[in-house]
């Protein structure tokens, strides 16, 4: 089979969307023919990579007329190529991640109902994705869930523990003398909770609990001219499309103050063999999500990375989260916004180390069973296997 793949994410720019599009391109160029069309910064901007779009894409259809599928890696990509279906018979495919869905505009949702569901397959990471997908009437024949994976090699790295204990008590000034140690991972971003959690959860917690929020950090701004004339509701659109850390601020408001101030510490963004090593050390890893209108978790990748460092795994069990982390089986579930579930559930786990080791343990054989990028290849090749033979009966 022959395949051009477009995409719009993709290395060195770092993320869980680009490392997705990266592992999916390099899996199935071991036994495909493989074409890509990528956007990767290094040599134009973003706005002249989408100029150029349709002109690129035309180039490669005509030099390559052996090309049997064509792949959208998200709804983005899908609104700058909904011209294909009336350009080319070749089949499309369009992955869904989660926001590039349920985008909160009513002019892209308006797109989304008119065009995308005449591409052959909608490939979501998630059946809640999926659900979404089907709400917005793509026919359910075309709608498929192929779960992303994960770096099977995270699991054999090695590290001492000893020496990560030492390295954050000097760099953050940081008594961790019988500690227990919660990460937190990714930009403070309101879906993913972390303003509540430190609320409602971190500051009912015991003093021997310390929280590494793990994360990009920007320094607060002014706001200028432009940020106080555009109406609220629209900068929180404009934030969430672009990935703004809409729940900084509250973030950090929350930790100046009181117990806060001494439980946890903000380390910004970490070299990665810093960050497994700091994973690799926690006794728990948290992923607090709630619900938010108009935005969703499509996956949940970084979960996946932790339960290979053998840390355990508590996760809200919301949007696309529980596809990466079922319940019991690599982690736990928690209702998502019950403070009282979710201090419960960290007290009694962190009070029993052997049954953390145990855990553990268990819940990164379980990852590597049933998560990985070759089996998530293996899953996109099947959909683009059924959709060409659909199209050429």
């Amino acid at each position: 089979m022959e395949i051009l793949f477009i995409s719009h994410k993709y290395p060195p720019t770092i993320g869980g969307m680009e490392k997705q599009c990266y592992e999916l391109i390099r899996h199935t160029a071991k036994n495909q023919t493989v074409h890509q069309l990528v956007f990767t910064g290094e040599h134009e901007s973003k706005f002249t990579f989408f100029f150029q779009l349709k002109k690129r894409v035309k180039k490669i259809l005509k030099a390559n007329p052996n090309i049997d599928i064509i792949h959208l890696n998200d709804g983005l990509m899908g609104l700058f190529c909904t011209w294909l279906k009336s350009y080319t018979d070749i089949p499309v495919a369009i992955t869904f991640h989660g926001l590039d869905l349920v985008f909160p505009n009513r002019l892209y949702q308006q797109r989304i109902r008119k065009h995308f569901s005449k591409f052959d397959a909608a490939i979501c990471v998630s059946t809640a994705t999926a659900n979404e997908c089907i709400a917005r009437n793509f026919p359910k024949e075309k709608v498929f869930v192929v779960p992303n994976g994960v770096d099977h090699e995270l699991a054999d790295h090695n590290f001492d523990n000893s020496a990560t204990r030492k390295f954050i008590q000097e760099k953050y000034d940081l008594d961790l003398s019988n500690k227990k140690i919660i990460v937190t991972l990714g930009r403070p971003v309101k879906r993913k909770g972390f303003s509540w959690f430190l609320d409602q959860v971190a500051r009912q917690l015991n003093d021997d609990i310390v929280i590494l929020m793990i994360g990009p950090l920007t320094p607060p701004k002014k706001k200028g001219l432009v940020g106080r004339l555009i109406p609220k509701s629209v900068k929180d659109r404009i934030e969430l499309m672009y990935g703004g850390v809409n729940d900084e601020a509250a973030v950090r408001q929350l930790l100046q103050s009181p117990p806060l101030d001494n439980k946890v510490i903000q380390t910004g963004k970490l070299p990665f063999e810093q960050l497994l090593s700091v994973l690799h050390l926690a006794d728990l890893f948290v992923m607090p999500n709630i619900k938010m209108e108009g935005d969703m978790e499509g996956f949940g990748l970084v979960a996946l990375e932790a339960a290979l460092c053998q840390t355990v795994v508590m996760v809200s069990n919301i949007d696309g989260i529980p596809e990466a982390i079922q319940d019991q089986k690599n982690g736990y579930h928690l209702p998502t916004a019950n403070a009282q579930a979710w201090i419960s559930q960290i007290h009694s786990l962190i009070n029993q180390p052997e049954l953390l080791a145990t855990k553990a343990k268990e819940f990164q054989e379980f990852t590597l069973a049933n998560y990985g990028w070759q089996k998530m290849a293996d899953g996109y090749l099947e959909v683009f296997g059924r959709i060409y033979e659909k199209t050429r009966k």
